[in-house]
């Protein structure tokens, strides 16, 4: 760049810019989505958990510990020896529908959610303490 002059004789500079480092690059933190950690918890479990059933599980932020994981389990297996097919299984404040064939959670549903739903598809009902 050049001086530049303006009307009345005044000259005006250009600015210069002090150089700077570039930063160094941080190391990215890898995020790790909600599947991801519901897969690592899952493990060693027989029922597994849909896409939907995943996404109901963040959106009305039910987390499931080992425990309740063991309970579903168990709920699975009483309803697959009686020859279930569709199942809704209800622990504490939340309930899930599962395809006892296939050992998938469907969906999940909140306290809330479940007040004057109707559930459908269904062929029985596990209700775990």
């Amino acid at each position: 760049m050049t001086d530049k002059i303006l009307p009345g004789g005044k000259m005006i500079q250009p600015l210069t810019t002090p150089q700077t480092k570039p930063r160094p690059e941080s190391p990215e933190k890898k995020k790790t989505s909600f599947q991801e950690v519901l897969d690592q918890k899952v493990q060693g479990h027989r029922v597994q958990f849909s896409k939907h059933a995943t996404e109901r599980l963040a959106r009305r932020a039910i987390e499931l510990d080992s425990v309740e994981l063991d309970k579903l389990d168990e709920a699975v297996k009483k309803a697959a020896d009686r020859g279930a097919r569709e199942s809704l299984v209800v622990m504490g404040n939340n309930a899930y529908v599962v395809s006892i064939k296939n050992n998938l959670v469907i969906t999940a549903i909140d306290g809330e959610s479940m007040r004057e739903n109707v559930f459908t598809n269904i062929d029985s009902a596990i209700i775990m303490d």
